[in-house]
């Protein structure tokens, strides 16, 4: 979710590259660095904060002093450069793990977007063959990873004999590392070559007279130029000012790319061509929930780092409390689910604004999760001082490095969504659920309470969700919109769901209440007999979540009912959906996988139809009237 362009031309690049930076500052901004090449030597100049922070440091460094001008002067001839700015992952927010990264030399620099999650294995090897770390980044090892591998002999019929070029060192790095990533590199002693590869997180090349640029998203080099070529899954590039040429990383085969025109305005390239950001941020949930398992399920296993409690406290926890508001709530009803029936704990779950004020029985043996996207959330913060005062462990989930809720907290498991510019939350939710399954799994393993194969097997259901979000993503739109268009005039929409699936109707209610306007209510089927039955007529539409569960019978029980009453069930199912056909007017369809993992595809196609329902209405899904992003007063 960081940011990345690069620039290799007859300009200097330096202000091209900051300028690049702040198109892209929407995509991370806990820090910011650029590395300039010039006279066989990389300057680099990185900073804490926002693009502002690293704009001061580049004046400051070339400021006159009374003295000899620093040696870190970040040159403004400079016709090649590489720039980033970050959304930090691993390691904190500093100085020293802000990108571009180098390699002992300081001869190799990288600007990378992703996790490598092999970098501690690669990480011991290069230092046992001399490389020296700086930083607590996984992205340092892969300009080690590319020093060395440029320091070996070529060999098995590559270009040349003797040390290796960038692009051939690039493609034999891709082999060795493991994880989703794009990074772009950089050596002194090739001064009109950047290199770049990709494997899931997007890369793209703006094509110049001259010269060339080569950035995560387009938007960093709209101004300067609109043809584009797209660099695909899989793939590296080298970017010289004279041309571009394109590889398999796999087997160095050289791949011809045409070149695409763009005619967007610099709004619509910030969305990546998509018609608002929430539809953006849609269908950047795989990514997001990539990015958050990432490296923490090694081998089958589930290693959280820093979560404030240890394996032998969490086998000693009497209970597990968690508390949040809104979207935030939902995603820890899901995480509650889980929680109980994998690692065999009781869990309370509470809406933070009343948990604080209730005079909760809270205190040492107790573990609370605080869930909050920004880490600000004022209630939210509240209930976690509270059970912190009175002894209770207190473990924060949140998007944001440095955040209130981080401090206040004695650890934190940190989603990597990314930044969301939609005030409706959507990758940030599915993100904050996969950090709950692996909440859920990581105490789970800690009490023993799976075995090793059946912990592999959820592990690796767990590993397929991002696929299958996209997967999901470009097979049920189109429906999506047809069951818009015939339901976007309704006056009022039921939500019913059991077990896992409630939390999914909670959650999609609430999309569709906070973009399209429509009253909306979500409801336990078992409870719809206990008053929302009332409320159903011929032009009721009702959505029931009926994916594959031990408790499905029940749920198509109810949906009977629903059409007993005249009302249209709109039901959310799996696979071919062939019992829920009986008692629903209309299927979406969701991929299969452990039940307990559902609730994470199966709030897709409820976003998308709370989307399509707003837009048929002419609103604006961005920016829904009366909300703010985070709620930081009560």
């Amino acid at each position: 979710m960081c940011g990345i362009v690069g620039y290799v031309g007859e300009r200097p690049c330096r202000e091209l590259l900051l300028r690049g930076l702040e198109r892209l500052e929407y995509r991370g901004y806990d820090s910011a660095g650029i590395s300039l090449l010039v006279d066989g030597r990389v300057d680099s100049v990185r900073a804490v904060g926002n693009l502002s922070a690293l704009r001061e440091e580049v004046t400051a460094r070339r400021a006159p002093t009374g003295g000899p001008v620093a040696t870190a002067t970040a040159d403004p001839d400079a016709t090649i450069g590489i720039g980033h700015t970050r959304w930090a992952t691993h390691g904190r927010v500093s100085d020293a793990n802000a990108h571009p990264h180098f390699d002992t030399a300081d001869r190799v620099h990288i600007v990378m977007n992703g996790i490598v999650e092999n970098f501690a294995a690669l990480r011991d090897r290069l230092r046992a063959a001399g490389a020296e770390f700086t930083s607590e980044t996984d992205a340092e090892v892969v300009a080690h990873l590319i020093a060395h591998l440029r320091a070996e002999s070529s060999t098995n019929g590559e270009r040349a004999a003797g040390p290796r070029g960038l692009v051939d060192a690039v493609r034999l790095a891709c082999a060795e590392l493991e994880g989703h990533y794009a990074f772009v590199a950089m050596a002194a002693d090739e001064p009109e070559l950047l290199v770049g590869a990709r494997k899931e997180p997007p890369l793209v090349v703006g094509v110049g007279k001259g010269e060339n640029f080569i950035a995560s998203a387009i938007p960093a080099f709209l101004d300067d130029t609109r043809d584009v070529q797209i660099v695909e899954d899989g793939e590296i590039v080298a970017v010289r000012p004279g041309g571009v040429e394109f590889f398999d990383a796999a087997t160095g085969e050289r791949i011809e790319r045409e070149v695409q025109r763009v005619d967007w305005d610099q709004e619509t390239a910030e969305k990546a061509g998509y018609e608002t950001f929430m539809l953006k941020e849609i269908h950047e949930q795989g990514e997001a929930v990539a990015e958050t398992i990432g490296d923490r399920i090694p081998g089958g296993r589930v290693e959280l780092g820093a979560i404030g409690v240890s394996d032998e406290e969490i086998r000693e926890l009497r209970r597990i409390v968690i508390v949040a508001c809104g979207t935030s709530y939902h995603a820890g009803l899901v995480g509650r689910y889980a929680l109980e029936h994998w690692a065999r704990i009781p869990v309370e779950m509470d809406i933070a604004s009343e948990y604080r004020y209730r005079d909760p029985v809270v205190g040492p043996g107790d573990l609370v999760v605080g869930i909050s996207q920004s880490g600000e959330t004022a209630d939210t913060l509240a209930a976690m001082r509270l059970a912190r005062e009175r002894g209770a462990r207190v473990l924060a989930i949140t998007n944001i490095m440095g955040s209130q809720a981080t401090r206040d907290a004695d650890g934190v498991l940190f989603t990597r969504a990314g930044l969301e510019i939609g005030v409706a939350a959507t990758k940030t939710y599915v993100a904050q659920v996969a950090a709950m399954y692996l909440l859920a799994l990581k105490v789970a393993q800690a009490r023993r309470e799976l075995s090793d194969e059946r912990l592999g097997e959820l592990v690796a259901e767990l590993a397929r969700i991002p696929e299958l979000i996209t997967e999901l993503l470009g097979s049920v739109r189109e429906q999506v919109r047809s069951v818009a268009e015939r339901f976007a005039d309704a006056g009022f929409f039921l939500y019913l769901g059991r077990n896992v699936g409630l939390p999914v109707c909670l959650e999609g209610a609430l999309k569709l209440k906070e973009i399209s306007y429509i009253p909306t209510d979500a409801y336990a089927a078992g409870e719809m007999k206990h008053g929302p039955i009332a409320l159903l007529d011929e032009r009721t539409p009702v959505v029931c979540v009926a994916t594959d569960s031990p408790i499905l019978d029940k749920v198509l029980s109810n949906m009977a009912e629903v059409q007993a009453r005249g009302a249209h069930v709109i039901a959310v199912a799996t696979g071919d959906g062939s019992r829920v056909g009986e008692h629903a007017e209309e299927i979406l369809r969701v991929p299969e996988t452990d039940w307990l993992l559902q609730p994470i595809l199966a709030i897709v196609p409820l976003q998308l139809l709370a989307y399509e329902i707003a837009r048929a209405r002419g609103l604006n899904v961005d920016q829904p009237r009366n909300l703010a992003k985070t709620v930081t007063v009560e």
